[in-house]
């Protein structure tokens, strides 16, 4: 009968190959983990392929009214238990002061886009470092409101029965709002909870008071979250819950963030080599 015969030199080479993918694994992950200058075509290819998606699924949630109705109820009494039950003295008080309520319904109409995208363009030329994990952050935030969407409808306070919350987009007849008017049927109205509007406002607040050089700059980063939490109260459109839920959403897109990149997104290098050129210059202006 034949002998099978193993040599030192078969058992090394049998040994080589997986150690060997495990570090062409290891670098693959590495090199995706990276800090590395975002490609514009790209960025702007995968914001709005981002949103066009989380606006489809937010819409494509089923508008559940009796129990987003039942959900603003509860919430409602919760909030009268804690005492904070102060939204409809906000709303009647701002909806008399008609000059500042129309600003109001257009804040909420227009800046929740322009001022995120407006971040998003200056993380882009001026943190190019930091802009791929920052972004990530907010997109995590977003992706995990979807879930709060589905799970817990929630009709907005301008929305429940038999209290005297006042539509102020409605009753001032302002543009732009999804919420109401004309342009509601093209959003689902029952997608309170949470508030995206401050989860992405206070995304925008931090990334500017944490990278911004100038104070003037800094401060206006901790005061537009602060108005948008006013904006989203007096106008009906959410309680203050609802911010509670943005900030906890907010919260798990940063660890998302801090769990990929092994450290916080604003702690990154702010200027990364050209991987193309291999050189680390300031962005492009």
């Amino acid at each position: 009968m034949g002998e099978t015969v193993t040599t030192l030199e078969g058992r090394e080479k049998a040994t080589d190959q997986p150690v060997a993918e495990e570090k062409a694994g290891h670098h693959l992950l590495r090199r995706m983990r990276a800090p590395r200058r975002p490609r514009l075509w790209f960025e702007i290819l995968l914001i709005a392929v981002s949103y066009w998606t989380y606006s489809l699924i937010r819409n494509a949630v089923p508008e559940q009214r009796h129990a987003a109705l039942r959900n603003a109820d509860w919430i409602w009494r919760m909030e009268h238990h804690l005492g904070i039950a102060v939204e409809e003295s906000v709303n009647h008080a701002v909806n008399s002061v008609t000059w500042l309520i129309i600003g109001m319904n257009y804040y909420y109409a227009t800046l929740h886009f322009v001022v995120t995208l407006g971040v998003l363009v200056w993380l882009y030329r001026r943190h190019p470092g930091r802009y791929a994990a920052a972004r990530l952050a907010l997109f995590a935030t977003t992706a995990v409101a979807l879930l709060g969407y589905y799970f817990y409808p929630l009709a907005p306070p301008r929305l429940m029965t038999g209290n005297t919350f006042v539509d102020t987009v409605t009753v001032h007849q302002t543009w732009g709002s999804m919420a109401s008017g004309d342009l509601k049927h093209m959003s689902n109205q029952y997608a309170a909870m949470p508030s995206m509007h401050i989860g992405w406002s206070l995304w925008c607040g931090l990334t500017v008071f944490a990278l911004a050089s100038a104070p003037w700059a800094r401060v206006l980063g901790l005061l537009y979250p602060a108005a948008t939490l006013t904006v989203i109260v007096s106008t009906a459109n959410h309680f203050w819950l609802d911010a509670v839920g943005g900030m906890l959403c907010l919260a798990f897109g940063f660890l998302v963030a801090r769990l990929w990149y092994g450290t916080w997104p604003y702690r990154l290098p702010q200027w990364v080599p050209d991987t193309r050129t291999g050189r680390t210059l300031p962005a492009k202006t």
